[in-house]
């Protein structure tokens, strides 16, 4: 039990991780779209996301969907039809073919694969942003040269290596899937993501740098990728009189309603993304004596967007911290900390954090799945006859990563609504959990 800090006073209104920040113009382009009877997946609220997101982002084409979810499953689709064609209907896409993924994410980043019939290979990550390790993938390639399709997030806004991972994309002749759901606004040599891969996804849930409650877009250069999935996401139907059906369609176009919050969110990315950093930077700042690291980002090449901001706490500086499937528990140590008792004491005074992302590769789903380090395959690192941490580290460096990152990380509370005042308390809590 949290007891460093308990006499911490509760916050009277709960201090969330991210949640909406409403601005009044989202109402009126709703009211709009209610007085105008536009109540479906048509109307002027769609077409303006469609055509303001692709400005913003910087794509020629975006096609407003009901999820990124929705938005990442059509853009595997479409690489599975282009990549090996259409397939007997029922299997899949990408029906028995594997694909290299980002492990550290949320797995709406990976399901979707295994909804077109593939198979998700989870490369591990790297310290410098969080994501996909280019050293992991290329090897990666070296066990599977036959991978032809690439799915990439961008973690907590921060965007990955590239450069280099396109360049590993190009000399394998590999398509990437750029989920870039949670990195709207970002930028990587001044170019935003969502516009590097050959198919780029954002979303707009409630808790997203800018939302509509639910809703995403598909971003492409391609007319005639955009108007695939177009089709696909309004069950694919024909251009006949009657409802007519050629090939499997979906139910995934955004609402007129929706698109009238996310209308009127767009105009405020920027301000949102001024307040996360201001957020970013105060934690940094009043953290910065502890042993703990913010999430990292290239300051030379990359703009973040600041979703989250998150800690990492040294490895020295770690208590002891047991994980179930469910449940964790933790023995206090003096000037130790682990993310059980410092989420434990945030949450004490209504704040909400979150652990990290659990990788891909740890979840019981996906446990029989291959992993894959930058040393090579990454199941199966143990062996009794070998001397105990010759095989768990690599030059002083843990081999998995990413359960690294997730053993001693956590998500920090990060709603741009949220005070300084509110935030110096918080900050207050967790240096509390080191003494």
């Amino acid at each position: 039990m949290f007891d460093k800090s308990g006499k911490h006073e509760k916050f009277k209104e709960k201090v969330w991780l991210a949640s909406p920040t409403m601005h009044g113009e989202e109402l009126q382009y709703m009211q709009e779209a209610y007085d105008t009877n536009w109540m479906s997946t048509i109307g002027v609220n769609i077409n303006e996301v469609e055509t303001q997101i692709a400005e913003k982002v910087g794509t020629d084409h975006a096609v407003a969907l009901a999820t990124g979810t929705a938005s990442i499953h059509l853009s595997v689709k479409l690489a599975g039809e282009y990549l090996y064609g259409r397939g007997e209907m029922g299997k899949g896409a990408l029906a028995g073919k594997r694909v290299f993924c980002s492990d550290m994410t949320f797995d709406a980043t990976v399901n979707p694969i295994v909804y077109e019939g593939g198979i998700p290979v989870f490369i591990d990550t790297e310290y410098d942003t969080w994501n996909m390790d280019p050293a992991a993938l290329e090897k990666a390639f070296e066990l599977y040269p036959d991978v032809k399709l690439i799915d990439l997030a961008h973690l907590y806004g921060t965007p990955g290596k590239i450069d280099e991972i396109r360049a590993i994309a190009k000399k394998h002749d590999a398509k990437i899937i750029e989920d870039a759901a949670e990195s709207l606004g970002s930028t990587y040599k001044g170019q935003q993501t969502g516009s590097f891969g050959d198919y780029g996804c954002i979303s707009f849930n409630g808790n997203k740098i800018i939302c509509g409650s639910a809703g995403g877009a598909f971003l492409t250069n391609s007319l005639e990728d955009s108007k695939k999935v177009r089709k696909w996401s309004t069950q694919a139907r024909e251009n006949a009189s009657w409802y007519q059906h050629e090939e499997l369609g979906y139910n995934y176009r955004m609402s007129n309603i929706i698109a009238g919050v996310v209308r009127g969110q767009i105009p405020y990315l920027e301000e949102h993304i001024a307040q996360k950093k201001a957020i970013y930077e105060r934690y940094k700042a009043g953290l910065g004596d502890l042993p703990v690291k913010m999430n990292p980002y290239d300051e030379k090449n990359s703009v973040p967007n600041h979703w989250l901001s998150c800690l990492l706490i040294e490895p020295e500086a770690m208590c002891r911290q047991v994980r179930g499937e469910k449940d964790a528990l933790y023995i206090p140590e003096h000037g130790k900390s682990c993310p059980t008792e410092i989420l434990e004491a945030i949450r004490s005074i209504n704040s909400e954090g979150r652990p990290i992302w659990k990788p891909m590769h740890m979840q019981p789903i996906y446990r029989m799945h291959d992993f894959v380090t930058r040393e090579g395959n990454g199941r199966a690192r143990t062996n009794a006859y070998i001397i105990e941490g010759s095989v768990s580290k690599k030059d002083g460096l843990p081999v998995d990563i990413g359960m690294d990152i997730f053993n001693r990380g956590l998500c920090l509370p990060s709603d741009n609504k949220m005070t300084a005042e509110q935030q110096d308390r918080i900050i207050e809590v967790i240096r509390a959990c080191f003494e």
